[in-house]
């Protein structure tokens, strides 16, 4: 059983809705992306922010404990037990918080004081590691050799005896060979972690359902506008996609005679010269500005030579000898016709090419000739006009010098520079205006690249002389 063929008008729908789908699909994705990295970027910050604070409060604990027995421990010889005795009975009573408390090993790794968790004292720890083989009384004992440091460990806690992630901060005492030190847990640090994390989802999950509501709001107004649409008017499009498609059948063939005659390059020029005519006029209209009649006129004038150029078009819409002789001769024909018509010298030069232009090279070469001409004509004030066409290693080149009154003025007299450079670019080629020699004068230069010339052999005896 063969399957339905989708209507015109669900085939408008699912158009417009397939865009709509792929975009609230693109930007979920990118929220949820985006909101995952930025939140990760805070978790993080706040974690190093919390074991920043955990960090200084445990250096001013034990710093505090120091100064509590700096006193004793200062006064005391290194052999002194009673002073140690009264640093240990110091130390054991100062508890703070429900977990925190003082430690005391020597360095030998014997515990003197945990007054939360006796079973340590008396007993020799050295060698002792975590639930995960992190070294602890000796990374102890060695930071505190050192002066001070911090060190995280897995330790069991001394109210539930439930093991967490540590962090300690111990001080040695070098003359009584001791290691002074505190620890806070970090699970309230990774609780707030988990519950940062857990919002972040939660913001996620929210953002995906209001970007779904919203999706699913639009679409239903795509559905329904597009039903209205197909009820009310699918019968009076079909009879008009018909129509249309007959006349396009119809009318094909006449539809190219008609571009042959009238497209044309200059056509195309002169129009861009009329609009930005017409919208210096507006412009100055607008400001009140008289010069707007001005440039209202040379519009006319423009369009004037737009219809004369259009009948001249229609009755050589392209030079034969371009297609007969080659580049060479048609653009001979083509200063020729220029100087008899302007009473301009126009010095023209050309030489051998080893190889050949394609079509569509001598024409773009040709139609630039054309349109240089033209603007010398209209524009420059020019009283000579020099033509070279040559071919070298990077390709082939035509040159074309005047000797009127620069780029400046060409400018604002309408010089096709967009249509000349649309031209080239087709051809991967490269365009060049600039000044002549003296400061005075336009050169143009246009090169193809070596990829428009055609191989010698290709060459027939015709086109030698391009």
């Amino acid at each position: 059983m063969a399957l339905a063929r989708p209507s015109y008008g669900t085939k408008l729908l699912l158009l417009a809705a397939t865009p709509l789908i792929l975009a609230a699909a693109a930007i979920a994705l990118l929220v949820a992306w985006q909101s995952e990295r930025v939140a990760s970027q805070e978790i993080a910050a706040l974690e190093q922010t919390l074991v920043a604070a955990k960090r200084e409060e445990l250096r001013n604990y034990v710093q505090l404990a120091r100064n509590a027995v700096v006193t004793i421990y200062g006064n005391a010889a290194p052999d002194d037990e009673e002073a140690k005795l009264r640093v240990t009975q110091i130390l054991s009573a100062m508890t703070y918080g429900k977990e925190g408390y003082f430690f005391v090993f020597d360095y030998d790794g014997g515990n003197l004081v945990a007054p939360r968790q006796t079973w340590l004292i008396g007993r020799n720890w050295s060698g002792l590691e975590d639930a995960t083989g992190t070294p602890v009384t000796d990374r102890l004992i060695e930071l505190s050799r050192e002066g001070s440091g911090y060190h995280t460990f897995v330790w069991p806690k001394p109210s539930t005896g439930e093991e967490a992630a540590m962090l300690s901060y111990v001080m040695g005492l070098q003359d009584w060979r001791w290691v002074i030190g505190t620890g806070v847990f970090l699970d309230d640090v990774l609780a707030r972690t988990v519950t940062a994390r857990s919002e972040l989802r939660e913001r996620v999950r929210a953002t995906f359902l209001t970007i779904g509501a919203v999706t699913g709001l639009a679409l239903l107004g795509v559905f329904l506008s597009g039903f209205l649409i197909t009820v009310r008017e699918r019968r009076l499009a079909d009879v008009k996609l018909k129509e249309l498609t007959q006349r396009v059948l119809d009318t094909q063939e006449e539809e190219r005679g008609r571009v042959a005659r009238e497209l044309h390059d200059g056509i195309s020029q002169i129009l861009v010269g009329i609009r930005f005519k017409l919208e210096l006029a507006r412009r100055l209209a607008g400001k009140g500005d008289p010069r707007a009649g001005d440039a209202l006129d040379g519009a006319v004038d423009g369009l004037q030579g737009a219809i004369g150029e259009v009948r001249r078009i229609s009755h050589d819409l392209r030079p034969g000898v371009l297609d007969d002789l080659g580049l060479g001769p048609a653009l001979k024909a083509l200063c020729d016709a220029f100087e008899a018509r302007t009473g301009l010298p126009v010095a023209f030069q050309t030489v051998v090419f080893r190889n050949r232009l394609d079509i569509e090279a001598k024409t773009t070469l040709y139609r630039i000739a054309q349109e240089a001409l033209t603007n010398i004509e209209r524009h420059a004030n020019a009283t000579r006009v020099e033509m070279r066409v040559f071919g070298h290693r990077k390709g082939a080149t035509l040159r074309i010098a005047d000797d009127g009154i620069g780029l400046g003025s060409r400018a604002r007299g309408g010089l096709g520079l967009r249509n000349i450079a649309e031209r080239i670019e087709q051809l991967d080629g490269t365009l060049e205006l600039k000044s002549g020699p003296d400061g005075r004068g336009t050169v143009i230069e246009a090169t193809v690249p070596l990829s428009h010339l055609l191989a010698p052999e290709a060459e027939t005896p015709r086109h030698a002389a391009e």
